[in-house]
């Protein structure tokens, strides 16, 4: 013991958090009673509006019924009339009393009109029951109430039209109409043909320009006849307005043709139809796109009654209903209204009760919000660890704490899995690991044949500059040597094979696919030449000796895979390709070039880097030589000198490998040296063509 009060960590088990999902269940219970309720009182209520609405319909067909009945009924007394009977209809003045008793009975009426077997007619109109533009048209004095028209085919009788005033006083007479015959009408033909239909319509009458049925029945007794009398919708206006419910509630008349054919505001919907005004205004003049279906459902067997919503969210209720009068007419009552305005207070006492449901679920959430952050914030953070290592982010971070225990256990695996794979990023390839935890798959012995593009580096005369030097620090200023090399080759998508004393072997296209390998190889070798030149400025400042670095680089197919044993393996590439690289590298120290590159590479990225030619060599165990060049710069950013220089020099190695040692060649090479005294690649040739010149002097 040390004395110091050891102090007691007390973590919570995991089982506590089971509390967070409880509350939640408990809420989602909660919540779901609420909506249950909810939902049995919306249906508690569409039930009483379905039955309700059922109702109203039916009173208002009803009433729209009676309405035909008595226009009916005014045809069955008008019928029974003897002068209709006899077709006693020229003067008789209590004729025309009775039926303007009638068209006053009857408001819906706009007219009673009586057709015979021989062409005779009499019609009784009531002049204001129809649009202004009706009286207008006729051109007569404000004391016309109605206007009589009487045909009789008697000897020497012409047809005449009166206007008699509301007394029934003759205001003005004049001449016509002529060759108007009600046999050929419509409702004079369809009375015959089917004497149980009452209607014939709707349309919209010529004379009045307002929509409308006919009511016919032909004579029973007497002469041959029909009598009819014309319905004027827009007189059900009132009567429709009566039966809506609510304060937008709508009732209307349709047919089969989904026009309206009543409707309390039937002037209105008139007058908003485009183009053609003497028809019915469609349904969807209503402006309820669901009305529709729900009225061709109900045709088709389904409901009466059905709920819909608007483009607002607002709720209907529609009920639809038959009217017996009007038979193959097939006039219809619908009845709309929204279900909030006659269910008014209790939607309003079931949004209250749902809205005191909410505000105590509100109140518990923010504890439960707190308590389940406090608990989900260490495994968020966690979250963020494991997705940071499978993005290979192997940075170092803190290591994750928590008061619950099994959490804190979790965060020790992960910190400890972090090092785990950072460590081992130290000794396999970065992109080999990063593959192997985005595939999951495990390290395995083997590999396959593929193209690859292989540098090999070596520090010049490194043995000489180091075997002096502190071991600690030839380590260190080693290893930032290879970190500022190894950083170019990765940022130019190579992967760092191995390091080899003080070399380093590097591959492109290997692990990973990539179509531009060469390319990115040469780019690599660019930028750590700076990196190297950079680093060697630092180097001289500290006291430390330069790495000059020499470069070789082959692009051609290896065998890359695993090598080694079960428990110990390597990640590398093995072939003829490699062993050029290494074999390019080494051949530096003659040309005294920095880096070497095969024809392979030359042919690949000539286009966007600049070479010039150093040399024609046969490798150990290649059967053909191989041009060897030397690799300048990145063409777009090279000056124009050293292009001038590269031009020169293939010019004079032209002439080498063509001509040989001739004097032309040598004069050529000789210029060359003037202009570049301290060229390497120049004065190995000038010495091989003194040392072939010497030994053809000895041998002579």
């Amino acid at each position: 013991m040390t004395g110091e009060k050891t102090r007691r960590v007390i973590r919570i088990g995991f089982q506590t958090s089971i509390i967070t999902v409880f509350v939640g269940v408990v809420l989602l219970v909660g919540l779901t009673l609420v909506y249950l309720s909810f939902a049995r009182v919306t249906s508690i209520t569409r039930t009483a509006a379905s039955g309700f609405i059922e109702k109203v319909a039916q009173l208002g067909a009803d009433h729209v019924d009676e309405q035909f009945k008595n226009v009916r009924d005014s045809l069955d007394i008008l019928s029974g009339l003897p002068p209709i009977q006899e077709a006693d209809i020229a003067d008789n003045s209590r004729l025309y009393s009775l039926m303007a008793a009638m068209l006053r009975n009857n408001p819906q009426l706009f007219n009673l009109y009586v057709g015979y077997e021989d062409g005779s007619f009499i019609e009784m109109d009531v002049i204001d029951r129809a649009k202004p533009a009706f009286r207008a048209g006729l051109k007569v004095d404000q004391d016309a109430a109605f206007r009589l028209v009487v045909i009789t085919r008697t000897a020497g009788a012409a047809p005449v039209t009166q206007y008699l005033s509301e007394n029934l006083i003759q205001v003005a007479e004049v001449p016509g109409p002529t060759g108007y015959d009600p046999r050929q009408r419509p409702w004079y033909v369809e009375a015959f043909k089917n004497d149980k239909t009452l209607l014939t319509g709707p349309y919209v009458f010529y004379a009045t320009g307002e929509p409308g049925y006919t009511l016919r029945t032909p004579l029973k007794e007497g002469r041959r006849g029909v009598v009819a009398g014309d319905v004027l919708l827009n007189r059900f206006e009132d009567m429709l307005a009566e039966q809506k419910l609510g304060q937008s509630g709508q009732a209307f008349l349709f047919n089969d043709a989904e026009r309206i054919v009543g409707h309390p505001g039937m002037n209105r919907l008139m007058a908003e139809m485009p183009g053609r005004q003497d028809e019915l205004p469609q349904i969807g003049a209503l402006k309820l796109p669901a009305l529709v279906p729900i009225i061709r459902s109900w045709r088709d067997g389904g409901p009466a009654q059905q709920f819909f919503d608007d483009a607002a969210g607002r709720t209907y209720v529609a009920a639809v209903h038959r009217l017996d009068t009007t038979g193959s007419a097939n006039v219809r009552l619908a009845l709309v209204a929204p279900l909030d305005e006659f269910y008014a207070r209790i939607i309003n006492e079931r949004r209250t009760l749902f809205a005191l449901a909410l505000a105590f679920v509100g109140a518990t959430i923010p504890f439960a919000f707190w308590l389940g952050s406090r608990m989900a914030r260490p495994l968020r953070k966690l979250v963020e660890e494991t997705d940071a290592i499978q993005r290979f982010d192997i940075a170092e971070r803190p290591r994750i704490h928590s008061a619950i225990a099994e959490i804190e256990e979790l965060g020790r695996s992960v910190f400890t899995m972090r090092s785990v794979v950072s460590s081992f990023a130290s000794f396999i390839p970065r992109p080999i690991v990063q593959q192997l935890i985005e595939t999951g798959s495990s390290l395995r012995l083997g590999g396959s044949r593929r193209e690859v593009t292989v540098l090999f580096t070596d520090v010049a005369d490194f043995t000489a500059k180091t075997e002096q030097a502190d071991p600690t620090q030839v380590m260190i200023y080693t290893s930032r040597y290879f970190a500022a090399l190894s950083d170019k080759i990765m940022r130019c998508h190579g992967t760092v094979d191995k390091y080899i004393g003080d070399a380093v072997m590097a591959l492109w296209n290997a692990p990973a696919d990539d179509p531009d390998h060469t390319v990115n190889a040469c780019r690599a070798v660019l930028a750590c030449l700076s990196a190297n030149d950079a680093l060697n400025r630092e180097f001289r400042r500290e006291g430390w000796p330069p790495y000059e670095t020499r470069y070789g680089l082959h692009v051609g197919d290896a065998v890359v895979g695993n090598v080694g044993s079960s428990d110990r393996m390597n990640y590398t590439a093995l072939g003829a390709t490699v062993n050029l690289a290494s074999r390019l590298e080494g051949l530096n120290k003659n040309y005294g070039t920095r880096v070497l590159v095969s024809a392979a590479v030359r042919a690949r990225v000539g286009h966007a880097f600049l070479f010039r030619s150093v040399d024609s060599i046969t490798p150990k165990g290649f059967a053909e030589p191989i041009e060897v060049s030397e690799l300048r710069g990145e063409l777009a950013q090279t000056k124009e000198a050293e292009m001038t220089m590269c031009r020169r020099w293939d010019e004079v190695f032209a002439s080498i490998a063509q001509d040989g040692a001739t004097d032309t060649t040598l004069v050529r090479l000789s210029g060359f040296l003037l202009d570049y005294p301290k060229d390497g690649i120049a004065e190995f040739h000038a010495r091989r063509f003194r040392a072939a010149v010497g030994n053809v002097g000895t041998a002579a």
